[in-house]
């Protein structure tokens, strides 16, 4: 369920932010053509190392386009998009919880039983953003721009213990390259991010490892001594908080994608000149 009041809570601030982040990223940028790659999608494909053309000359593994990651994205977006179109309230969150609280008997039952079934729906959207390649990747990227860095040809998640070449797992590429790295550059989103990322969540979404009492999200991987597992449960109210913050960066996101392709359009419609950097391997920098 998406009520706009809510939207409307946190948008202002959110874009604001995004706007000094498009205007931070241009001028920190390593090279003037890094927020291209950014939109763009450069990365390293390394079928082409060994191939040649037919006139048998040795292909650039650098790449750019959409590969499999943006067909993958594509199909998340079509689904996220079809659900904040349908799923819009006729009520104001404050409107919805009076009906609650006033009602009673089999009506409220069924309003609380569709309430559940859409906060489902809004689990699986929760894992469509933190855990695709390239939303992950395209903040990744976004963070080093900010601070200075390169962009990362080579970015790649690890898809198991014995990826020893990766630039980490999901987890630790959303905690310590992207949230912890937005420190000194956009302490807002670091804490924005903070307050709808949580690992014991999307694990507990990823794993169906949750059950649904009354109006309360149970999570069934508490750990008593594990600091990053101490959530017992989530209330419906706090969980639309969270997921209402989470659409929010999601439009930022494209939001930020269609400025910079527009400034890279009017540069090339004035002449400019347009060049991109091709940097060496990088070493893992997880630390």
């Amino acid at each position: 369920m998406i009520f706009k009041d809510l939207l409307e809570k946190y948008h202002s601030d959110l874009r604001s932010e995004f706007e000094k982040i498009l205007d931070l990223g241009l001028k920190k940028q390593f090279y003037s053509g890094d927020l291209l790659l950014w939109k763009i999608n450069g990365f390293y494909k390394k079928d082409l190392e060994n191939f040649k053309s037919h006139e048998n000359t040795k292909l650039n593994p650098h790449v750019i386009g959409t590969g499999i990651k943006g067909y993958s994205e594509q199909t998340h977006y079509e689904f996220i998009n079809q659900y904040r179109h349908l799923a819009i309230s006729e009520f104001t969150f404050v409107e919805y919880l009076e009906k609650i609280e006033c009602g009673a008997g089999k009506k409220i039952d069924d309003l609380i039983l569709s309430e559940s079934i859409s906060i489902q729906l809004e689990m699986l959207i929760y894992l469509k953003i933190w855990e695709a390649d390239l939303i992950i990747k395209k903040f990744y990227e976004l963070t080093r721009i900010l601070n200075g860095e390169p962009y990362d040809w080579y970015f790649k998640i690890a898809e198991s213990s014995r990826d020893k070449n990766a630039t980490g797992t999901r987890q630790e590429i959303i905690r310590k390259l992207i949230r912890n790295k937005l420190e000194n550059t956009s302490p807002f989103l670091k804490e924005y991010i903070n307050s709808i990322y949580r690992t014991q969540i999307r694990n507990s979404i990823a794993h169906s490892n949750y059950s649904i009492t009354g109006r309360n999200i149970n999570l069934n991987n508490y750990i008593k001594k594990d600091p990053a597992a101490q959530l017992h449960n989530i209330k419906f109210n706090d969980w639309h908080k969270i997921f209402h913050k989470l659409l929010l960066l999601y439009n930022e996101y494209i939001w930020l994608e269609n400025r910079v392709n527009d400034i890279y359009v009017e540069k090339f419609s004035k002449g400019e000149k347009i060049e991109i950097l091709v940097t060496e391997k990088m070493a893992n920098n997880i630390h």
